[in-house]
C-alpha cells in the first residue's frame, strides 16, 4: 500500500492507494474506500502495490502520523454525508444521546445549508469530522451505536 498525504483548500486528505489493476485503483481516503476509474490508465500489466511490511529500497522517511480525531470506541452505524461539501457545524458530541431524524451536522453544498440527521436512535460513540472539513459523498460523519 502506497500512502500520501494531500492539502486541498486549506484541507488534508490521506490518501492510501491499495492496488492498481488496469484502469481501476481502489483506494482509502481518510478512511473511506472508493474505486477509482483512471482516465490515462497505462497499458501495462496489473499493479500490486507491496504491503508496508516488504522492504522498500531507497524508501522516503515516513510522513508523522495525523493527530487521531475526536471519538470513543466508533462502534455503531455510520451517518454519511449525502452529497459533497464543507461541515458548518457539528450539533453532537462524543456519547449523547440522539434520536432518529435529529440533526446531528450542517453541510454547506451548492451555497445551501443542508441538514445531516440521524438515521436512528443511539449513542454517538464518534465523529469523524470537524467544522470546515471537506466532505465527499458518503464519507462518515458521525457513528452511532
Amino acid at each position: 500500500m502506497k500512502s500520501y498525504k494531500f492539502k486541498i483548500n486549506g484541507n488534508e486528505y490521506n490518501v492510501d492507494i491499495n492496488s492498481v489493476e488496469g484502469n481501476m485503483a481502489a483506494v482509502t481516503v481518510n478512511g473511506t474506500p472508493y474505486q477509482v476509474e483512471l482516465e490515462n490508465a497505462p497499458a501495462a500489466a496489473p499493479v500490486q502495490v507491496a504491503p508496508a511490511s516488504a522492504p522498500v529500497a531507497a524508501a522516503p522517511a515516513p510522513a508523522p502520523a495525523a493527530a487521531p480525531k475526536p471519538a470513543a470506541s466508533g462502534a455503531g452505524k455510520a451517518v454519511t454525508s449525502p452529497l459533497p461539501g464543507v461541515i458548518i457545524a457539528v450539533k453532537v458530541n462524543v456519547g449523547d444521546s440522539v434520536k432518529a431524524g435529529q440533526e446531528v451536522a450542517v453541510l454547506e453544498a451548492m451555497k445551501m445549508e443542508n441538514s445531516i440527521e440521524a438515521t436512528h436512535d443511539g449513542t454517538v460513540t464518534a465523529i469523524h469530522v470537524s467544522k470546515g472539513d471537506s466532505v465527499l459523498e458518503g464519507a462518515a460523519v458521525v457513528t452511532i451505536g
